[in-house]
């Protein structure tokens, strides 16, 4: 039934001569980007048609002509639009499928810095691959695409990401924010998809069974995001590991503190760490205690969480790049959007 309205959509633009937005339907459609309703069956000329030929324009072509539209156009805030190049340093989304996004987006960040810095918060879990459509669906909202009228992501998408991710978030100890609550996001309305809403593949998590906080990529851009994600850094050696209350229980033996944080000097001496959820899954850079390690972590309530560990391997290129990078490198301060 879905293929036969589809047709029928398509049919019925011909039909009108409406050719751009034909091509934008087509467009979508092959980006992944989903139009669950536009227009009746029955009515697929009615009033608005103009506004979404503009739209249709401004997709196929976010050149001067949407640049112009954006920075003319004003939110309610009075708060002017433009139409950007997505930079290279903006990693959630630089690869995302199209080049040029708006500003302010649409959590309301209204500067290239605030964005940068609010999207590195969710670079780590991109990489963790709980769900095919994270990435399509945080960049609806830091970098959509340019358009004269916002388009956001499906709220069946945000249920699919949420319920993927937040598990894995949950072992940073973290939570779905409130600014992303899925009920915001439209059902029936034109909206951003992966693939269609009863497709199960987009469900299905990619990432493995390692704990989350061991199962990181050894890069230095990576261990730099991370770095600045967290709220503390630490070489250590680890005297033992155990399980407590569903948790993995990390005692250190030696620290030296690259990044105190929550952490004050006199608890350096019985700090204690914890991998949330760990009992069970692996961790492989805690088979080998004999190396030291680079902790990275955060704190929740009264527990010191661990959120990223890599043996401390001056041999390794990439970890050689880090060490150098974090002598001058220097980490945007806006609030984060988790609380």
């Amino acid at each position: 039934m879905r293929r036969l309205k589809n047709a029928s959509f398509i049919w019925g633009l011909e039909a009108t001569g409406d050719v751009l937005l034909m091509f934008l339907y087509r467009h979508l459609q092959t980006a992944g980007l989903h139009l669950p309703r536009v227009f009746g069956g029955a009515e697929p000329h009615r009033p608005g048609m103009e506004r979404q030929t503009s739209l249709a324009t401004a997709f196929l072509s976010p050149g001067p002509s949407a640049t112009a539209a954006f920075r003319t156009a004003a939110t309610e805030n009075n708060t002017e639009k433009a139409c950007v190049d997505i930079p290279a340093d903006l990693r959630l989304c630089h690869n995302v499928g199209y080049k040029r996004m708006v500003l302010p987006n649409l959590l309301e960040h209204e500067t290239m810095a605030e964005v940068k810095q609010q999207a590195s918060s969710w670079v780590p879990l991109l990489n963790k691959n709980c769900h095919i459509g994270t990435q399509v669906f945080l960049c609806s909202l830091f970098a959509p695409v340019c358009l004269d009228r916002p388009i956001y992501p499906c709220r069946w998408l945000c249920e699919a990401v949420r319920d993927s991710c937040e598990p894995v978030m949950q072992f940073f100890g973290f939570y779905w924010p409130e600014m992303l609550k899925c009920d915001k996001f439209p059902e029936g309305d034109v909206c951003i998809a992966m693939t269609p809403p009863n497709a199960t593949e987009a469900s299905k998590p990619q990432g493995t069974t390692v704990c989350p906080p061991c199962d990181n990529e050894l890069k230095s851009e990576a261990i730099i995001e991370h770095l600045c994600a967290s709220e503390f850094a630490l070489r250590m050696k680890i005297k033992e590991v155990k399980k407590e209350n569903g948790d993995k229980k990390i005692v250190p033996k030696k620290k030296k503190p690259l990044k105190l944080g929550p952490i004050k000097k006199k608890e350096l001496k019985k700090l204690v760490l914890y991998l949330k959820n760990g009992a069970d899954c692996p961790c492989h850079q805690l088979d080998n205690l004999s190396h030291h390690f680079l902790i990275m972590g955060r704190k929740v309530k009264s527990q010191y969480l661990l959120t990223a560990i890599h043996k401390w391997d001056k041999k390794n290129k990439e970890f050689k790049t880090f060490m150098k990078k974090m002598k001058n490198h220097e980490c945007p301060t806006f609030q984060s959007v988790f609380k």
